[in-house]
């Protein structure tokens, strides 16, 4: 089976796949892509913008999964954004349009698309533009059903940053990354039981039409 995983960080939710599978990653940022092959050394790792790279390729896969960055879709985007962080002059913290390349992916998946797919955001503080499933932090639009399972809380302000490496399997100490940023990649992974368990459900159950 052919496999597309998109804006695939270092893998969190690829790391039970398994290697009986032909997957390509793609992953915009040549550091953390290296870091992706390090831990998948079968994969195929593309770097690129993984938006278009969808919408020229998406027809070559049997399964694909998208996890498009999330920030400006957050709550605590919203919340910064009237903060007196901001008010004192941090820029970082300036309000943002909401990234819709997120429901431009679910449309043309929805739409144009024959296989199975499942695209991963957070919640975000609106109501969501397309409906979606709930499961822990996440909102998850699929054309299959995806059944509630219980995982370890991934609340990342949680916890120390090694018992984190050790929740999801990874260890980031030997890569050339520093701070925050390691803190910012492993709070982005899935956890890695969840994202076994939504492909198992790719596959065990028969495709519902849920929008």
């Amino acid at each position: 089976m052919k496999i597309l995983n998109l804006y695939a960080g270092i893998g969190g939710n690829r790391k039970l796949w398994g290697n009986d599978h032909d997957i390509t990653a793609v992953e915009f940022d040549p550091k953390i892509a290296k870091i992706y092959q390090d831990f998948f050394p079968n994969d195929k790792v593309v770097v690129a913008d993984a938006h278009e790279y969808l919408l020229e390729h998406f027809k070559e896969f049997d399964f694909i999964w998208s996890s498009p960055p999330c920030p400006s879709h957050s709550s605590f985007a919203k919340v910064r954004s009237v903060s007196n962080d901001y008010a004192r002059g941090n820029a970082s913290y300036k309000t943002k349009y909401p990234d819709m390349k997120l429901y431009e992916e679910v449309l043309l998946l929805q739409h144009h698309y024959n296989g199975k797919w499942c695209v991963e955001n957070v919640i975000p503080y609106y109501e969501p533009l397309i409906a979606a499933q709930k499961l822990q932090r996440h909102l998850f639009w699929a054309n299959f059903y995806i059944r509630p399972i219980e995982v370890e809380s991934d609340n990342i302000k949680k916890g120390k940053r090694s018992e984190w490496e050790q929740r999801l399997g990874v260890s980031l100490k030997d890569k050339d990354l520093k701070g925050k940023r390691t803190d910012t990649i492993l709070r982005n992974c899935v956890n890695p039981k969840l994202g076994l368990h939504i492909f198992n459900e790719a596959f065990k159950s028969e495709v519902q039409e849920l929008f």
